[in-house]
């Protein structure tokens, strides 16, 4: 099985921004940041992201636990991105939602 991390990061709009413009934009950077590590060799985007319920999840596969845990602590210290991201750690054979929960960043 593979090893799947799961980065959650609250559903926060963000501030400032003028009234008709998309309220996420930390959205897009991330999935960026993510595409670059993709083309790196680093992790591989395991799917599409999804919004699910008060939190936006992004999801990371293709190298060791250790790689992909950076590659979300990373995620969550980016400037643009809301504070309290999390992690779950999880296999592409667990049930949807289970895994291990880690705080990000990672020390």
């Amino acid at each position: 099985m593979a090893s799947i991390v799961e980065i959650h990061v609250p559903l926060v709009p963000t501030p400032g921004l003028d009234p008709g413009v998309y309220a996420f934009p930390w959205i897009d950077q991330v999935e960026d940041f993510l595409v670059d590590l993709e083309d790196e060799g680093a992790v591989e985007v395991y799917d599409d992201g999804e919004e699910l319920g008060d939190v936006y999840v992004f999801f990371i596969a293709g190298a060791t636990e250790a790689t992909l845990l950076t590659a979300a602590s990373r995620v969550a210290t980016l400037d643009s991105v809301p504070t309290g991201a999390f992690a779950i750690v999880t296999d592409d054979g667990a049930p949807d939602g289970t895994g291990r929960r880690i705080d990000l960043p990672v020390a």
